[in-house]
């Protein structure tokens, strides 16, 4: 739990503006929902981390880089936790 609520604060700052606040979506900008329990590649954190540092295909932009490993993930154990990979 506390790992998740420091990646919200990465999520926001970083993801937010496509994803939405809480990992709803946004179909008009191509960003899938983050929030349920379907996952294109995978939900464990490890595949998460996967995603954000080297995406497949779609146009999620890299972000390795960007974020330090850490941040990715903060904000991986952040998403994980918001869509039931409990």
């Amino acid at each position: 739990a506390e790992a998740a609520a420091r990646g919200k604060t990465v999520f926001a700052e970083q993801c937010a503006a496509c994803h939405g606040d809480r990992g709803e979506g946004k179909a008009e900008v191509g960003a899938p929902r983050l929030d349920g329990q379907i996952w294109l590649y995978g939900g464990s954190k490890a595949a998460i981390v996967a995603q954000v540092t080297h995406p497949r295909r779609g146009v999620m932009p890299v972000w390795e880089g960007r974020l330090n490993d850490v941040a990715i993930k903060m904000v991986a154990t952040y998403v994980h936790s918001l869509g039931g990979g409990q």
